[in-house]
């Protein structure tokens, strides 16, 4: 299996990982998509309801090299032609996991200073909590 393909599946049980038109499509309104997966053979239904799915969330689309029946054994279903990670720091590993620098590497360059900035804002979560509590010094 490849890697990008068990990140899917790690996705999957973490629940980072949004599965089918209808959890894509929840996940792209409520803006938490980060990154919007399509099988290589999706039907046209699916390619055009995904256009309409990036108007409204805004979360980036790749094309993967990988069939909707290898996605479904990756995610522990039949097929699944769509799907969104939900988590920057997991769509960010997936698009290294799929080892084509040249083709994604303007994306790879945008999760990578989302992932900055989810950092930061974490750190600076932590030290107002610990200020909370203790005071600041």
């Amino acid at each position: 299996m490849h890697k990008a393909l068990g990140l899917l599946g790690l996705a999957r049980k973490g629940g980072r990982v949004a599965l089918g038109e209808e959890a894509v499509s929840a996940a792209c309104r409520s803006g938490h998509a980060r990154l919007m997966l399509l099988a290589k053979d999706a039907g046209d239904s699916v390619r055009h309801r995904s256009d309409y799915f990036m108007r409204s969330g805004k979360p980036p689309r790749i094309e993967l090299s990988f069939t909707k029946e290898e996605i479904g054994t990756a995610v522990g279903r039949n097929v699944c032609p769509i799907a969104a990670l939900t988590d920057v720091s997991l769509a960010r590993a997936f698009v290294l996991a799929l080892d084509e620098p040249e083709r994604f590497g303007d994306l790879l360059e945008q999760l990578t200073r989302a992932v900055t900035r989810v950092e930061q804002r974490r750190k600076e979560e932590k030290a107002h909590k610990k200020n909370q509590r203790y005071g600041k010094k």
